[in-house]
């Protein structure tokens, strides 16, 4: 049973300025209007879905666009959607402690299954490769109701790396109708694997959308310690590098030896420090704790709102990652990225010089870290400039291509063209 839906939106908002409003759509009855199903299950999710949400609650008059959460990563989740003024309309509330790939399979299958069939939605959303996104999508499939699949195309070339990630966007691309590529690279890969170009949308990625949104307010940091390194660095007396760690093949020797690198960097560096917004996950905290808990240039915090993230990640020196998510947004500020990783399924920005792919080996984590820490801002200037992943504009060209896609067939390629 799906927790109670708040209330419904309130009157369409005009976008923001700079934003792309797009051709204007015919109004239609509202009991007639297609409905949208927009499913969110993690954090990265729900930051990468809220500029569609707004997208099409612009086009009120066209299409109804509900938010699903399946709640399997609430905290995170709910705090993301907060500071995008986003509520769900439905939460299927399937958190549980120490629950398994499994336990999430049977959540969210089950409560899509009842959402589906309550709200009889003519297309089902889903954004990037985790399991909401995976078993969304064969809610979908399961129930002849057309998928969307955002951030579509990434691909690492490893099915067990990222894992279950990669197995879960290559299946999600099979059961995708229309796909919503963010870059050119990402297009390819569908094309090589027989995806027809009509279904096939060039869309940036909404990240992009989101990190702009949230700039522009610039508001206050909430942690403390985010706030002191912005203080000092603003003053010029000192730098901090960002680290965040959280990946499943990262766990155990590989992120050890990364957090080991961290120390000899700072060692190296006596006027930096580092932040680390660490995982809730024991098998992340625990080595994080064991560490780097005694040293004293070294802030472990919770996780940090999406505002403090972006403040964090546009004055950091150096950011170290193994998030599929911050390789797209630091490279908007000119940020150096090491991706602590042995592949990523985006290439585009290391072949753009924007990130540099270093796996968990200590010697390169250090030897990149310390030509990073020396460059000269104008090579920041030039990462902004190769930034591959967007414009601040993907959010409105995905809603005019569903909107387009629902559109009565007698108006243009509406739904009944059928999967492809």
């Amino acid at each position: 049973m799906t927790k109670g839906a708040s209330p419904r939106p309130g009157p369409q908002q005009a976008p923001a300025a700079g934003q792309e409003q797009g051709p204007a759509m015919p109004a239609m009855d509202r009991e007639a209007r297609p409905r949208v199903l927009v499913i969110i299950g993690t954090r990265p999710e729900a930051i990468k879905m809220a500029p569609v949400v707004a997208a099409l609650r612009r086009h009120g008059d066209a299409v109804e666009t509900d938010v699903v959460l399946t709640g399997q990563h609430s905290d995170l989740v709910d705090q993301a959607l907060a500071d995008f003024d986003l509520q769900p309309d439905h939460d299927l509330g399937i958190m549980r402690e120490g629950q398994s790939l499994y336990d999430v399979a049977e959540g969210c299958l089950r409560g899509l299954r009842e959402v589906v069939a309550r709200r009889a939605p003519r297309m089902i959303l889903v954004q990037g490769d985790t399991a909401s996104v995976f078993f969304g999508a064969l809610v979908g499939f399961f129930e002849g109701v057309a998928v969307g699949h955002v951030e579509a195309g990434l691909r690492s070339g490893n099915l067990r790396s990222p894992f279950p990630e990669e197995g879960f966007r290559r299946l999600t691309g099979v059961l995708a109708d229309l796909h919503f590529a963010p870059t050119d690279e990402a297009r390819d890969h569908l094309l090589r694997e027989g995806v027809p170009g009509a279904r096939i949308h060039l869309t940036g990625n909404p990240v992009v959308d989101a990190l702009f949104q949230v700039a522009r307010r610039a508001p206050a940091p909430g942690n403390p310690a985010l706030a002191r390194l912005l203080q000092r660095a603003d003053a010029g007396e000192g730098s901090f590098m960002l680290l965040t760690a959280h990946r499943r093949e990262s766990f155990g020797a590989p992120l050890e030896r990364a957090l080991g690198a961290v120390v000899d960097i700072l060692d190296e560096a006596p006027g930096l420090e580092c932040l680390f917004p660490v995982h809730p996950n024991p098998r992340v905290r625990e080595p994080a704790a064991h560490i780097l808990g005694d040293h004293p240039r070294v802030h472990l915090v919770d996780p940090l709102t999406y505002p403090d993230l972006v403040q964090a990640l546009r004055a950091a020196a150096l950011v170290l990652t193994d998030s599929g998510g911050i390789q797209e947004e630091a490279p908007t500020f000119g940020t150096p990225v090491l991706v602590l990783r042995e592949v990523t399924e985006r290439p585009e920005g290391i072949r753009a010089g924007v990130a540099t792919l270093v796996g968990t080996d200590p010697r390169k984590i250090i030897s990149q870290a310390r030509a990073a820490l020396r460059e000269s801002p104008t090579h920041r200037e030039r990462r902004q400039r190769q930034n591959p992943y967007g414009d601040g504009k993907a959010g409105e060209r995905i809603a005019q291509a569903v909107l387009a896609f629902l559109s009565p067939p007698e108006s243009g390629t509406g739904a009944g063209e059928g999967r492809a």
